[in-house]
């Protein structure tokens, strides 16, 4: 799996949600904070995305803007006659957030350009599609549509950051030398890597590697290669019953003991404690998204 199907598949958490919303001519929304991410799309008129440090956006239709970070806002009808507007949200894990993520704008606009985010427009295209007609499936379909949604408006913003900087997420993903040893992270975090051997893979000495993992990762490799073997363990935790000694194989520790300590060391409470509380939260979430 590559690295942004991972960040994604490691914070995602319940449902998204969709609706086609309309605005009068006077129509104003506080929106408050939220844990996860948000998007608008313009639809007809004109909707103004206000965040607290006054950053404005208008959306005009087939705009778009994304809030990764799920800040509050305030949206107003930027027009004399009624307006509308796609409204979205994607619940994520704020725990442990992938650097990736952190690495976005709180708030990110995405102009409509088929030339440029060709992917972006016919999901988009897609959902106006799916949400003006009542077709058999569609259950199916939308929630398949915001998946495919959320990858797209990520990959734009990654596209938009890496015009403004030289280092960051947005620049190591198309650095053929860092993506490279960021996949082999990703697809085999039980390997016994280490600097030398990663940078070796990527093609450079332990030193140069070392340098410019760091440049633009933002971490040394081998912290960032812990921190998500532990996200990962504790993505095995949440969601699977396998062993305790499994999820450490799976995760790159030789014992069980030795996983158990650097898990207890990065999240302050035992494994087995953490897949309890997580059972218990997921079950009450459910308890509560079913009355």
């Amino acid at each position: 799996m590559d690295v942004l199907s991972d960040a994604i598949g490691t914070m995602r958490a319940g449902h998204p949600s969709l609706s086609l919303e309309a605005a009068d001519p006077s129509w104003e929304k506080e929106v408050q904070t939220f844990a996860g991410a948000r998007f608008y799309v313009g639809t007809t008129g004109r909707i103004r995305v206000t965040a607290p440090d006054e950053a404005v956006i208008t959306l005009q239709p087939g705009d778009a803007v994304l809030l990764p970070h799920g800040i509050a806002h305030t949206l107003v009808n930027a027009t004399d006659s009624t307006a509308q507007f796609l409204s979205g949200a994607y619940r994520l894990e704020r725990a442990r957030p992938h650097p990736l993520f952190q690495d976005l704008a709180d708030l990110v606009s995405l102009p409509a350009r088929p030339d440029r985010y060709p992917g972006l427009q016919a999901s988009i295209d897609l959902l106006l599609s799916e949400l003006g007609e009542q077709m058999h499936g569609r259950d199916l379909v939308l929630p398949a549509l915001l998946e495919v949604l959320l990858v797209h408006l990520i990959r734009a913003c990654l596209i938009e950051r890496a015009g403004l900087q030289a280092t960051g997420w947005c620049v190591a993903l198309d650095d053929e030398v860092i993506a490279r040893s960021l996949r082999a992270v990703h697809e085999r975090p039980a390997d016994p890597w280490t600097v030398e051997s990663l940078g070796a893979h990527a093609g450079l000495s332990r030193a140069a590697f070392a340098r410019r993992f760091t440049a633009m990762v933002g971490q040394p490799p081998l912290t960032y290669l812990t921190w998500w073997r532990l996200t990962m363990a504790a993505r095995l935790l949440q969601t699977t019953d396998v062993p305790l000694s499994t999820v450490a194989q799976r995760s790159g520790y030789g014992s069980a003991y030795a996983f158990a300590n650097a898990f207890k060391r990065e999240y302050g409470i035992s494994a087995g404690r953490y897949r309890q509380q997580h059972r218990t939260d997921h079950h009450h979430e459910r308890s509560t998204t079913n009355s």
